[in-house]
């Protein structure tokens, strides 16, 4: 039964997950990209802060605000501005595809800036996963959605400094501390959209309110708590792989949400951004061991943020 409550939770997490970005489609109808933005975090931060007791939330240490701050305008901030932005021209799903290429962005600055060693299967798997989103970008027919495509790699590329920068704080919080931490600062950021904001939500419609709300309340604030809980019970690689049904699951939902139908040259360049990805993160069998790896903390780098 245990085991079962913990694939229903990383089940519930990737579909939460993939949903974000046809939400957020349907938010784009009633709201701008930083109206948004600011009305998602802000739901997220509420949310995080009633259950803050409960979670037994710290507070960060003085000295961690400066990195807090940072992975807040990254991770946050400019993700849901560069993202919102990108889905006006770009289609959920083609997005998802596109956001896919978060673990490599993350692996290539830790071997940038933390001297980590890529190996050479690695080295392949970036450039495999970089292509495909190339391809997704530069196929889009009309100069609109090739420019939004490059603006979600754009927000992909900040959250994986998101995930880079965020080393350090994980070795003295939790996950879902991080996370809470860097969206209240995220928030804060997005504080001047304030008087737009409001003016949007008394004209928006109330699909679109509801789209932003479903974002900060599912998507942002509980899809990190139920991943958290997943993640706690599961090896690494039986975690991890899950994140690859992300972007699938989110061009099901888009179908039968909004309609959307990919084109097959978006697909294809899916499909080979998702096998850099795979082989970015393909690990070495232990032929010693009985199969399952000890449960511990999943990499900052390979945690895919919803959008």
């Amino acid at each position: 039964m245990k085991l079962d409550k913990t694939f229903l939770a990383l089940a519930l997490t990737v579909t939460l997950w993939a949903s974000a970005f046809p939400a957020i489609r349907v938010a784009l109808h009633g709201y701008g990209p930083a109206q948004l933005s600011l009305l998602r975090l802000a739901v997220a931060a509420v949310a995080l802060a009633a259950v803050m007791p409960l979670a037994k939330v710290r507070r960060p240490a003085r000295r961690d605000l400066p990195r807090i701050l940072v992975v807040g305008a990254a991770g946050m901030s400019a993700y849901q501005l560069l993202l919102n932005w990108g889905e006006v021209h770009v289609p959920a799903g083609t997005a998802a595809l596109i956001v896919a290429v978060v673990p490599v962005i993350s692996a290539l600055l830790a071997a940038s800036f933390l001297g980590e060693r890529l190996s050479p299967a690695k080295i392949l798997g970036s450039l495999v996963a970089l292509s495909g989103t190339a391809v997704i970008a530069v196929t889009g027919g009309e100069t609109g959605y090739t420019t939004a495509a490059w603006v979600v790699l754009a927000a992909a590329v900040a959250q994986g400094v998101y995930h880079f920068a965020i080393k350090p704080l994980l070795s003295r919080y939790s996950g879902l501390e991080v996370a809470a931490h860097a969206t209240w600062a995220g928030t804060a950021l997005l504080l001047p959209f304030v008087p737009t904001t409001v003016r949007a939500v008394l004209d928006a419609p109330a699909g679109s309110t509801l789209a932003a709300v479903y974002l900060g309340l599912l998507p942002s604030a509980a899809g990190f708590v139920v991943w958290g809980y997943a993640v706690a019970r599961l090896t690494v690689t039986a975690a991890t792989a899950a994140l690859y049904l992300v972007p699938v699951t989110a061009l099901a939902v888009a179908f039968v949400w909004l309609g959307e139908e990919p084109r097959p040259v978006e697909l294809l360049g899916g499909v080979v951004t998702l096998a850099g990805v795979a082989l970015l993160n393909r690990r070495p069998r232990n032929r010693g061991s009985g199969g399952g790896q000890p449960v511990r903390p999943v990499p900052a780098e390979q945690v895919r943020r919803d959008s």
